[in-house]
């Protein structure tokens, strides 16, 4: 089974994204999945200035998290919605990474939190444009949390559609 990298795509701290984040890497927990969590919020400071362009390779802090990123096959995004896309900060990790092996030939899922109507599907329809320019498959479950305030309690999904939708993609990332 394929270690899957779970990506919280904020680095607000006590995001609710970073809670979804803790409940997906649980339900991979629950079927022995092998997984790990990257909080952008543990990104260096200033990894925009000192790991990105000519400066690629060159910010040991930030190195970790490309050779991690290089060497998965299988990625879970948490997304945020952030002004009708995803975060700039996650745009901006994408960027520092490995172009084009981190995704090329690899698989990931996107999952889109938002306090609005429209759980994101914007910023994973921009997302997906960016994984497949890379050559990365998208899987098509797609979970749009809209309105999450209303549908997590700070613990769990209350929202029993969420829920499953959430289960079933898990299921489908663990197959892809």
């Amino acid at each position: 089974m394929d270690k899957i990298i779970i990506i919280c795509g904020t680095n607000r701290t006590d995001s609710v994204s970073y809670q979804i984040a803790q409940l997906y890497q649980q339900l991979l927990n629950d079927k022995d999945c092998p997984n790990q969590l990257i909080d952008l919020s543990d990104l260096p400071n200033d990894f925009a200035f000192s790991a990105l362009y000519e400066q690629a390779g060159k910010n040991e802090d930030f190195n970790q998290f490309r050779e991690l990123m290089a060497e998965t096959k299988k990625f879970a995004f948490i997304v945020p919605e952030y002004n009708g896309s995803f975060p700039g900060v996650l745009k901006t990790f994408i960027d520092g990474l490995k172009f084009p092996h981190s995704f090329k030939g690899k698989k990931s899922a996107l999952v889109g939190i938002s306090s609005g109507i429209q759980g994101a599907g914007l910023a994973l329809s921009h997302l997906t444009d960016i994984f497949h320019y890379c050559g990365m498959e998208v899987l098509s479950l797609k979970p749009k949390f809209s309105h999450i305030e209303q549908n997590f309690d700070g613990n769990k999904i209350t929202n029993p559609l969420y829920q499953q939708l959430l289960e079933e993609q898990v299921e489908k990332l663990i197959r892809f």
